[in-house]
Parts: C-alpha cells; sequence; structure tokens
C-alpha cells in the first residue's frame, strides 16, 4: 500500500510540472502579448503609447525574453510562493486572487457534497425500484438536469425571485457584508447564500451521477453474489447495502478529479450571472488581457486540483474496492 500511495506522489508531482509547462505555453499561443492588449485597450479610449514606452514594459515584466527564460523565471517564483505580478491590476498575484481563491474551494466543496447528497440516495432507490412512477420522475428530473444548461437555470431562478420575491438573490454576501472584514456573522451571512449557487453548479453532475448510479447498481443486483445473499435469507437492506451499493460507488470516488476544477472552470457562465466573486471570472478577464502571470497562475491551480483529487479519487477507490486492494498484492 505505501508503495502504492508513493507511486501515485511522484506522478502527481510529474503531472503537476507538466502542467505548468503545458498552461504557460497555451498562455503565450495568442499573437501578441499583455502589452499589446494594453496599447489597444489605450488606442480605444484615444490614448497613445510610444514605442519607447511599450519596449519598456517589456523589458519590465520580461516579456522580450525568450519563452524558456520567463517559464524558468516564472516556476522559480512560483517554488517560492510568488506568483508574479499581476500585469493588468498591478498587485501580486496572490493579492488579486485573495479570498477569491478559498470562496471558490467553499462552493467547489458545498457543490460537490450536495451532488453525493442527492444523487446517492435517489440513484439507490431508482434501481432498487426500477420502472416504478417515483423511477420515472426521477429519471424525466435528471434528463432536464442534463439538458439544462446551468447558466439558464441561474438566470431563470433569479428572474422568479426578483418578479415574485423582490428579492436579488446574485452575490455569495448580503450588501453590508460584501466589503466588511471577516468575522462569524459574514461567515454565518456566507452559508446562508452558499445553497443557491452550490445546487445551481451542482445540478448537471447531480443528474449524470444519478444515471451512473443506478445503472452500476443494476448491474450489481443481477450478480450471483446477490441472488446467495437472498437465498441465505439475508435481510433486503442489507444484501443491498453491503456490497452491490459499494461496489457501484466507484463512479462517485472517480468523479472527484474532475468535478474540483469542473465546478470552477464550468461556472465561469453561472459565477458572471450570479455575480460570484470566484476565480472563474477573473481567469476570463486575464485570459482576454494576456495577463499571463495571473492567468498562468489560475490554470496551473486548476490543473494541481485535478491531480489532488485524482490522488483523492485513488485513495478512496483503494478503501471503497477490495479488488484494488487485492491487486496491489497481486
Amino acid at each position: 500500500m505505501i508503495t502504492y500511495i508513493t507511486r501515485r506522489l511522484v506522478l502527481a508531482l510529474v503531472t503537476c510540472w507538466a502542467i505548468s509547462v503545458i498552461s504557460f505555453i497555451i498562455i503565450q499561443l495568442p499573437p501578441g502579448d499583455f502589452v499589446n492588449s494594453y496599447i489597444a485597450n489605450l488606442s480605444a479610449s484615444g490614448s497613445m503609447v510610444s514605442a519607447a514606452e511599450a519596449d519598456a514594459m517589456r523589458e519590465q515584466y520580461g516579456l522580450n525574453r525568450p519563452i524558456w527564460v520567463q517559464y524558468g523565471k516564472w516556476m522559480g517564483r512560483v517554488l517560492q510562493g510568488d506568483f508574479g505580478m499581476s500585469m493588468e491590476w498591478g498587485r501580486p498575484v496572490l493579492e488579486v486572487i485573495g479570498d477569491r481563491l478559498w470562496l471558490t474551494i467553499v462552493i467547489s466543496i458545498a457543490a460537490i457534497i450536495l451532488t453525493w447528497g442527492i444523487a446517492l440516495p435517489i440513484g439507490i432507490y431508482s434501481a432498487v425500484r426500477q420502472y416504478s412512477i417515483a423511477d420515472y420522475i426521477f429519471t424525466l428530473i435528471g434528463f432536464i438536469g442534463l439538458a439544462v444548461p446551468n447558466f439558464l437555470l441561474a438566470l431563470i431562478i433569479m428572474y422568479l425571485g426578483f418578479k415574485y420575491f423582490g428579492a436579488n438573490i446574485g452575490g455569495l454576501f448580503s450588501p453590508e457584508y460584501d466589503l466588511a472584514p471577516w468575522s462569524w456573522d459574514k461567515v454565518w451571512d456566507l452559508m446562508s447564500h452558499l445553497p443557491l449557487p452550490a445546487f445551481i453548479l451542482a445540478l448537471a453532475g447531480t443528474a449524470q451521477l444519478i444515471r451512473i448510479m443506478r445503472a452500476n447498481l443494476l448491474d450489481e443486483l443481477r450478480r450471483p453474489y446477490v441472488t446467495t445473499a437472498r437465498a441465505r435469507g439475508l435481510q433486503e437492506w442489507r444484501v443491498i447495502m453491503k456490497y452491490p451499493v459499494r461496489a457501484a460507488l466507484n463512479p462517485f470516488a472517480s468523479t472527484i478529479g474532475y468535478l474540483l476544477p469542473f465546478v470552477v472552470s464550468g461556472s465561469i457562465v453561472v459565477s458572471l450571472v450570479l455575480s460570484l466573486p470566484t476565480v472563474g471570472p477573473l481567469l476570463l478577464r486575464a485570459l482576454v488581457a494576456q495577463d499571463m502571470f495571473l492567468a498562468g497562475a489560475i490554470v496551473l491551480l486548476l490543473g494541481v486540483l485535478t491531480v489532488i483529487g485524482t490522488f483523492l479519487s485513488d485513495l478512496m477507490l483503494m478503501w471503497i474496492d477490495p479488488r484494488i486492494r487485492a491487486g496491489m498484492h497481486g
């Protein structure tokens, strides 16, 4: 087991390095650089930047050096906990991200917990009561959840809330706590606003996992060992919960790897609609402005979240499925 975990850790570190290289190259792919975007924005407003000023800016940010030199300097600072200066904001990247990163993680964890909390019992019930009225209802709701985009659901909920309740549903804080320092009152205000965006972000994943759980559990319930357990007179709930449900949980564990970054990257439009202070809209703005240090840091963090999620998935699968543990000793 120690060898398995060590091998996974080494692969995770190598993957993080590869992600850093790929993310830096991708950010450099569009023509031009931040200075070009900056000059274009100033020109649109009627201001002009001389060639000498543009060269000075490129020298300041190191944009006039080869790409491998830029990457080496960037990674050297990242390993020291310094993600560089945001060119657009003129502030350190970690300071720009600030609370947005922690709020994004809070929303992601809430969405994952909500996804599991809804999909697991519904998936089990739909499999055990196959072709019942409830199964058909849950199937219909699941297809609707897969078909309706999250941002459209957010728009509908905002419209209904404003029209019938006169409430502005957007944001994670009440106006009086938006810029206030952190306190227990602000944390409670965040918790009161958290369920709605978490539900909207979790909807598509919940609908998908319901279908996966139902299909896998139906397959397990047809296995010979379930028939044998019933023949021995075990109670039905023990027959279902002890082994078939545990074996059908594998997809739940394996989805952690992509759910963490998906909630962040897939929530950009939803965050814009609901005015959520997450890193999604910040990433979009950084990519448009070609702010490579800010965009690179966010893309790198998304990649690291994926690696962490995949590592946690491996550990959870090892704990859930005895076949994986048997394979490690084989």
